[in-house]
């Protein structure tokens, strides 16, 4: 079957969007890019995710948009990952969901501010990209521009994306951007949350480039 590894990823992380709370129903979607074919595989559109097959996963040509594989229709924002995948070599995987928090922040059309050095997964902060209609070339376009520099971006009045290496690192920075946005939204109610200076959001990029290896050079303490 073509792209049957990365078919059975986006099968396993749509299911997981589900249960970790990060969309509902059939919404957000996810796909998985095949380098060497420069194929990638996508959700289908409105498809209960617990239900998905094998089959029903679209396969896409990045360089033209055309379906060559998968039963069913593919989602309604494959622009959205094509253009990706099209023009960033980092970017390998995207999940967009329409979690709760990142979803508010979005409808606020504002930036997501340094308040927590985890944001540091996207970025040094996750932008909002300009209003356009879902499932439109125009929010593809909107939200390619807005992710420049970064790896997540809000969708204004829509949602969440963000796009990475690998599927593991994109859900992860989706995981944290949902969290960073709920403990801002949380810190607001409470007075001005204190924005992370841009030198230290930069140290923490490099920071995480090392994440779980072995560092030989300590301080002293």
């Amino acid at each position: 079957m073509l792209l049957e590894k990365e078919r059975l990823k986006v099968i396993e992380y749509s299911q997981k969007m589900i249960t970790d709370g990060l969309t509902k129903g059939t919404g957000g979607n996810i796909s998985i890019l095949n380098v060497e074919k420069n194929l990638m595989a996508v959700t289908p559109s409105g498809i209960d995710y617990f239900k998905l097959t094998l089959e029903d996963i679209v396969i896409i040509d990045v360089e033209n948009g055309k379906v060559v594989d998968g039963e069913k229709v593919p989602s309604s924002e494959s622009d959205m990952h094509r253009i990706f995948y099209k023009y960033r070599k980092d970017i390998k995987a995207i999940v967009h969901t329409h979690s709760k928090y990142a979803t508010a922040l979005s409808c606020l059309r504002k930036p997501l501010p340094s308040t927590h050095y985890l944001l540091a997964v996207a970025g040094v902060e996750v932008p909002c990209a300009e209003y356009a209609t879902y499932g439109t070339v125009k929010l593809a376009k909107n939200a390619f521009k807005a992710m420049e520099g970064t790896k997540a971006v809000l969708l204004s009045n829509h949602g969440m994306l963000a796009g990475g290496e690998s599927i593991e690192e994109a859900y992860n920075i989706t995981e944290n951007v949902e969290l960073c946005c709920e403990l801002y939204s949380i810190s607001k109610t409470m007075g001005e949350p204190v924005v992370l200076p841009r030198e230290e959001m930069e140290m923490m990029i490099k920071r995480f480039k090392n994440y779980g290896k072995r560092i030989e050079e300590h301080e002293e303490i």
